[in-house]
């Protein structure tokens, strides 16, 4: 596996070691001892996730109150998909900025997003098939969104006519989502990483 850590802080990208032949491949899409080493500490595997998207989906940009926020391994298993790290964490020398890494059926890589960030994808392929390990359960009280079309964010999303959710067409903007409050505290996160780390 090789980590590579994105130009946002508690972002990363890995890409496994496949080992194929004429029957099909072998590969470890997670280890959790690799993954603690490149992070600074284990992820609490609490909940696992599969995502099937039609192409032009967009989801997100959802994110999580911290602490204790909900830190998620995400890789995609059929198809292609836009997957996008956007830094949502209010102090953050990288506020607002996005990240976006191509996973897919080929290469098959992952991105590791630390809590407090926010995330989303575009689905590039029909069936676009994700599926994502969390550090904390669904909770819908703690549970946010920032809507992933906003100018302010200017995301150059791959779809021609994104399809969105109800839930995410109606995610206030960066801009609301700062005047109210909603979003997270960059040393807040900082700090309670730090202490995932000293347990």
């Amino acid at each position: 596996m090789k980590f590579r850590e994105l130009s946002i802080e508690g972002a990363w990208e890995i890409t496994p070691q496949q080992h194929g032949d004429p029957r099909g491949l072998f590969m470890e899409w997670y280890r959790f001892d690799h993954l603690a080493a490149a992070v600074g500490h284990p992820l609490r595997l609490a909940q696992a996730n599969l995502s099937v998207s039609a192409k032009d989906v967009v989801r997100g940009i959802h994110f999580a109150d911290v602490p204790p926020g909900q830190a998620k391994y995400v890789t995609c298993v059929r198809g292609a998909v836009l997957d996008v790290v956007v830094d949502l964490r209010v102090g953050s020398p990288t506020f607002g900025r996005y990240e976006f890494v191509r996973l897919d059926d080929v290469d098959r890589r992952a991105v590791y997003i630390s809590e407090g960030l926010g995330h989303g994808f575009c689905a590039l392929s029909d069936d676009a098939t994700l599926s994502y390990v969390c550090s904390e359960t669904f909770n819908p009280t703690g549970e946010h969104s920032v809507h992933p079309l906003d100018p302010d964010l200017g995301i150059d999303w791959p779809a021609g006519t994104p399809q969105l959710s109800a839930r995410d067409a109606a995610a206030p903007s960066l801009a609301q989502a700062i005047e109210s409050g909603l979003l997270p505290d960059y040393e807040q996160c900082l700090s309670y990483r730090q202490s995932l780390r000293e347990q």
